[in-house]
């Protein structure tokens, strides 16, 4: 019996000092909660994202868009380099954002495609404000007004305005919108391949007049200031053009807007205009 009392009191013994040690886990301050213990509270939020602004100050590079083949907006000089009013504009625009402009240069037909596939941030390339593109795409504040103008001959004086081209021979690029102005005024459409074409035609006789655009023309001007032509009339609401970008980059938006105003406000935009168009063409 001594021995078997003996045998049950040290079993005891075992038993509670077992029990003993499995509670000192919880009392100090020492010892490692459970993993589970540790899991996030539900709802917390995830890190945020970079917006399209931080990236690109990140990155050190405003990834731009062109054409590179449509003077005197975006083309290359003798030398080769790529250069132009929307060039240099996007290139004032990266610098007052304190990163470099890094050109794409892309046909226009694909232009929106790249943008689409995010090769480019933005497009600097006269791309005109349409309510069709700004369902896909918003739009900087434009920064270029394009005007139809009526251009004729030096020394014709029979037609002053829009409405004296009834009868008359214009030439127009059959598939631009201009041409609907001179065939709504009467004119005698005879197609042309362009621009400089349509110069040729008025400078050799061949033709009346041209409704044209109105940047094209202070751009001839510009290059050859002795040329016989001259505007006579012009449409009053003009055609804006804008820096375009996809949807959803309301920081970069807001950014180059800023820069472009204080380019406008210091005058800088002014001196590019001019030395592209001899004129302001942001009005």
């Amino acid at each position: 019996m001594k021995k078997l009392s003996l045998t049950i009191l040290m079993l005891l013994t075992v038993v509670l000092a077992a029990a003993c040690g499995n509670n000192t886990g919880n009392a100090g301050g020492n010892n490692t909660a459970p993993e589970s213990s540790a899991a996030p509270t539900e709802g917390a939020a995830a890190p945020a994202e970079q917006n399209s602004l931080d990236a690109i100050l990140a990155s050190g590079k405003l990834r731009v868009g062109t054409e590179g083949t449509y003077a005197p907006f975006t083309f290359h000089d003798a030398s080769g380099k790529l250069t132009g009013f929307d060039v240099e504009i996007a290139e004032e625009v990266a610098k007052r954002l304190g990163v470099e402009a890094e050109f794409f240069e892309t046909q226009w037909d694909g232009i929106f495609a790249g943008m689409d596939a995010k090769r480019f941030d933005v497009i600097f390339n006269e791309v005109s404000i349409t309510d069709e593109r700004k369902v896909k795409y918003d739009f900087s504040d434009p920064y270029i007004v394009s005007k139809a103008v009526l251009i004729v001959g030096e020394n014709n004086e029979e037609i002053k305005a829009f409405a004296d081209l009834e009868g008359k021979k214009a030439g127009q690029s059959l598939t631009s919108n201009l041409s609907d102005i001179a065939r709504e005024n009467g004119a005698q459409i005879v197609a042309t391949e362009g621009f400089n074409q349509a110069i040729d035609l008025l400078t050799s006789g061949r033709i009346d007049a041209t409704v044209n655009d109105g940047l094209s023309y202070l751009d001839l001007k510009k290059q050859k200031p002795d040329v016989k032509i001259k505007v006579v009339d012009e449409i009053a609401e003009g055609s804006q053009s804008a820096a375009a970008f996809l949807k959803g980059n309301d920081e970069l938006v807001a950014a180059v807007n800023e820069a472009l105003a204080a380019m406008k406000s210091d005058g800088t935009y002014l001196a590019i205009s001019e030395k592209y168009f001899g004129a302001d063409v942001s009005q």
